[in-house]
């Protein structure tokens, strides 16, 4: 599935006297423009709590998880999507295949193990972070997981 990434305004230049609000609200527009451009209709749902914002969207045939943990530098933009439930039939093969895809094909995302299933994953904190970073992050993530989870599925089967 091809994609485009969304063009979005530069975060690094939100000011006004309510600094610290605009600057969460913007990395908030930023992420639900990603989203809307990205996701099939209708499939996107925000919870915010406490701990942050968590948005789910469906891309493809998988399902991708943003979180935004807080408003600081030191704050979290954790994007991850699902697409194998372990264990597996030739894990150890599929393992190895997971790292020589993270070694030339993921760009600046990852597989990884979460709870029991393989995920593409990529994080990182808002310091410096910009709207264009923010895009490709999610897109990555999405892309990479789309054009992954069947082939995993069907290589590997359940054990």
């Amino acid at each position: 599935m091809a994609t485009s990434t969304p063009v979005a305004s530069d975060l690094s230049n939100t000011q006004d006297e309510n600094s610290e609000t605009s600057f969460v609200s913007s990395y908030v527009d930023v992420i639900e423009t990603v989203i809307s451009s990205l996701e099939q209709e209708g499939t996107a749902m925000v919870n915010h709590s406490e701990d942050g914002y968590l948005w789910k969207f469906r891309y493809g045939t998988v399902d991708v998880y943003v979180q935004l943990s807080g408003e600081t530098d030191e704050d979290m933009l954790t994007t991850w999507s699902p697409v194998h439930k372990l264990p597996v039939q030739n894990e150890a093969e599929m393992m190895r295949r997971l790292l020589e895809l993270n070694c030339g094909s993921t760009f600046e995302a990852c597989f990884g193990l979460l709870d029991q299933r393989v995920v593409v994953f990529s994080t990182r904190t808002l310091k410096d972070i910009n709207a264009s970073e923010i895009s490709r992050l999610m897109t990555i993530v999405a892309s990479i997981a789309d054009e992954n989870d069947e082939l995993l599925l069907k290589d590997y089967p359940a054990a």
